[in-house]
């Protein structure tokens, strides 16, 4: 027996085996009907199915327009697209004012909601990173973030491509941080997400400063707001384009394609300036400007025959290309918006009336006394002197008040009616009216009706005083003697150039016969003696090689802070070669405090420099023939005046 098995018990006697236990039946599993639990289960999967065609019927017909808009409005951006602004350049196509690319910086204010950013603060936290970027208050950008009810903001316009990529780098350094949390389960929080860029330009003036009275600037808005650019803001401008594209997560979607209606580019503009002539007039009359202890001054220069302004100047000016540093009051252009009295430089209107009119000639006496009583004045000259024997050319050499009152005032029988002629000759030489460039905030001067003189203006007004102009109308005076009598109006656009690179010129300027050709030569020869004459006024213009006709001026300044008289406007106008003019050049300084404060003193110079200048760059060769040299003055004792020749005499 193995020792593994059991032992096995042996009965012993009188026992009985025991018996086999009763086996039970099997027992039988019997399955239920499966019909009623498949009714269930096609009853269930019947109203899921009929939940979901409900649903997709909702969607799909009933809401269909509202969902459709609503996805739209989640996946579809639309972004305007700006036009390139037209260039301003000069004569010669050099640019004075042009665009460089730049970027407007916006954001979708939805995308810093808590919702969509993951963040409870982050319109706080985007404006913490951006505004040492933008150089903008934190408080401002957080709360244009907030600004409800809208899908786009703009945080701030015209920032340079440098600006644009370190908000690039922003972007993508919390991209890759909420990409990462999300792998771990985190919320995701981005809180820069919703700051996109738009395709923009920024106006830059390459030659800072220069022609800034002229050019204007643009503003916040992109638009003209001041000067030419806002003058031809409307061709410099354009047609802003549209694009629409699909978007995701603040992002561009490149497959799903876009729609774009191009922008239209602005046109350029070239003006009749002469950058390097524009330059010596600006830098000689910033150089006196400061000299003089002066307000302001400005220099214009023209051509003679075809009235294009080649320059205009002013002083002090400011650099459009950085406003804020700019002062308001600098910031127009004061060539064309400043009225002063014009004093002894509007004599040569009074000149051409007396000539015109045939009331006298250059070789006409006039005894002028020191002083001459009229009205309820005494008047006098800029200096004391005994009794001055002049012609009329004398005259005007000498500048004499006293003498230009007496010649005037043989225009008339009354002194009423000399008024009215000498009204005529002033209102066809464009004083009291618009110069012709339809210049912002340009003035048209002041001159009243001659009915409305007062007792001092019927006698201050032939010399300069009582009525009042710009300094490009004072320059238009001489443009019109020097070009035979006949005002052209100025201007100081030459032409356009379309998208389409077609140039078109600007309409022709309207002439006007002011003055006989005879009267403006005889004037030009006068007007040579104030130069040339040694009895002149105007010495210190003296071009060497040139003939020059010019005249001075002093007058009396009106204190635009109190209305009253204080200080002095010291001013020269004349143009070169005086027998074959081309340009004219005219200069005026306010309210001079150190030195000289006479214009023959302190603005000759400036004609003299700025006219060799222009001369120069224009390669206008002097004309080589000698000056008239009309008399200044006659004798004392003087012969018997000629016939038809009026001899004006001091009245009592």
């Amino acid at each position: 027996m193995s020792p593994k098995e059991p032992p096995r018990r042996v009965p012993g006697p009188g026992r009985r085996p025991a018996a086999k236990p009763a086996q039970r039946a099997p027992h039988t599993i019997r399955l239920g009907s499966p019909k009623p639990r498949l009714r269930l289960v096609g009853v269930g999967l019947t109203l899921v199915m009929l939940a979901f065609v409900v649903r997709l019927l909702q969607v799909q017909a009933v809401d269909a327009s509202a969902y459709s808009a609503k996805a739209t409005e989640n996946r579809f951006a639309k972004y305007v697209l700006a036009a390139e602004r037209g260039e301003i350049t000069d004569r010669k196509g050099v640019a004075l004012a042009t665009s460089v690319d730049a970027y407007d910086i916006t954001a979708d204010p939805k995308m810093f909601t808590p919702q969509e950013s993951k963040a409870p603060d982050a319109p706080e936290q985007a404006a913490a990173l951006l505004a040492p970027i933008l150089g903008k208050d934190a408080k401002e950008i957080a709360a244009r973030l907030k600004t409800k009810d809208t899908r786009y903001v703009v945080l701030a316009r015209r920032q340079t491509p440098q600006v644009w990529n370190q908000i690039k780098d922003l972007k993508k350094l919390f991209a890759d941080k909420a990409a990462a949390d999300k792998r771990n389960n985190g919320p995701g929080a981005n809180v820069i997400a919703g700051v996109f860029n738009e395709n923009s330009s920024k106006r830059v003036y390459p030659n800072g400063d220069l022609a800034a009275g002229i050019l204007g600037y643009v503003n916040a808005e992109g638009k003209g707001g001041g000067g030419l650019e806002s003058a031809l803001d409307k061709k410099l401008a354009g047609k802003a384009g549209e694009i629409t594209y699909a978007q995701s997560g603040g992002r561009r979607v490149p497959t799903a394609g876009s729609h774009e209606k191009p922008a239209v580019p602005g046109e350029d503009i070239e003006l009749t300036i002469d950058r390097d002539i524009q330059w010596a007039a600006q830098s000689a009359i910033a150089e006196q400007v400061e000299k003089s202890g002066a307000d302001r001054g400005y220099v214009v220069v023209q051509d003679t025959r075809t009235g294009e302004v080649l320059a205009m100047a002013n002083a002090p000016g400011f650099d459009p290309n950085d406003l804020s540093r700019a002062r308001s009051a600098a910031m127009g252009n004061a060539a064309l918006q400043d009225v002063y009295e014009p004093g002894s430089t509007a004599k040569v209107i009074s000149m051409a009336a007396v000539l015109e009119e045939k009331k006298a000639t250059p070789d006409t006496h006039v005894e002028v006394p020191n002083r001459l009583h009229r009205g309820d004045r005494l008047f006098k000259d800029d200096i004391d002197h005994p009794t001055w024997y002049l012609t009329l050319n004398g005259v005007l050499a000498k500048s004499s008040n006293i003498g230009t009152i007496l010649a005037t005032g043989q225009l008339g029988a009354t002194q009423a009616e000399a008024n009215k002629v000498l009204y005529s000759y002033l209102d066809k030489f464009g004083i009291g009216r618009p110069t012709g460039l339809n210049y912002p905030g340009e003035s048209r001067g002041i001159l009243a009706r001659p009915e409305a003189w007062s007792t001092s203006q019927q006698y201050t007004i032939p010399f300069g005083q009582g009525l009042s102009l710009n300094a490009m109308q004072a320059a238009s005076v001489y443009s019109t003697v020097a070009n035979g009598g006949v005002r052209v109006t100025p201007t100081l656009v030459r032409g356009t150039k379309g998208p389409d690179g077609r140039f078109t010129p600007a309409p022709a300027p309207e002439k006007t016969r002011v003055i006989s050709q005879q009267t403006a030569k005889t004037l030009s020869e006068m007007l040579e003696s104030v130069v040339d004459d040694q009895e002149g006024t105007g010495t210190k213009a003296k071009i060497p090689g040139y003939r020059v006709g010019g005249k001075t001026g002093t007058s009396n300044r009106v204190d635009p802070a109190t209305g009253r008289y204080k200080g002095y406007t010291a001013s020269f106008a004349g143009f070169a070669p005086a027998d074959d003019p081309r340009i004219t050049v005219y200069c005026a300084i306010q309210n001079p405090t150190k030195g000289s404060y006479f214009g023959g003193q302190i603005c000759g110079p400036i004609y003299k420099t700025v006219m060799e200048f222009a001369l120069k760059t224009l390669q206008v060769a002097p004309t080589g023939t000698a000056p008239a040299g009309l008399p200044v003055t006659y004798a004392s004792a003087p012969p018997a005046p000629a016939p038809n020749a009026a001899q004006p005499s001091p009245q009592p």
